[in-house]
């Protein structure tokens, strides 16, 4: 019985991961199709090349700013902080992990006395 129930599980998911790469095939046509078409728009490429334009302006008065002492600091600030959080992100993940295999629950308590539930999303990933 339980065989059964996991080949049926198997072919489900066999068949739309067929489904996720068709669609992503196709998805990827049209798309092209679209920027070939949009790119063959006078207008569009017209408003285009003055976007370029604006856009190095831009990034020339971005990188003069970036030269400031307070804007670089405040930048190193915030990749710091990025980081931290990165890296709290992932040993989070362990201890939750770690939780649930010991504990054999998906549910944490919190300290206002309510509970958090340990969420998990799963995806395919091509094997060696």
């Amino acid at each position: 019985m339980a065989e059964n129930k996991l080949l049926e599980i198997e072919n489900l998911i066999n068949t739309y991961n067929q489904k996720l790469g068709n669609i992503t095939t196709e998805l990827k046509q049209y798309r092209n199709m679209f920027v070939n078409m949009i790119d063959n728009d006078e207008e569009f490429t017209a408003a285009s090349e003055a976007s370029k334009k604006i856009n190095k302006d831009k990034a020339q008065a971005k990188q003069k700013f970036l030269k400031r002492p307070e804007a670089a600091e405040l930048q190193d600030k915030i990749k710091d902080y990025a980081y931290q959080l990165k890296e709290i992100k992932l040993a989070l993940s362990d201890y939750l992990t770690q939780y649930m295999t010991i504990s054999g629950t998906n549910q944490v308590p919190s300290p206002d006395g309510g509970f958090f539930r340990i969420v998990y999303s799963a995806k395919l990933v091509k094997g060696d």
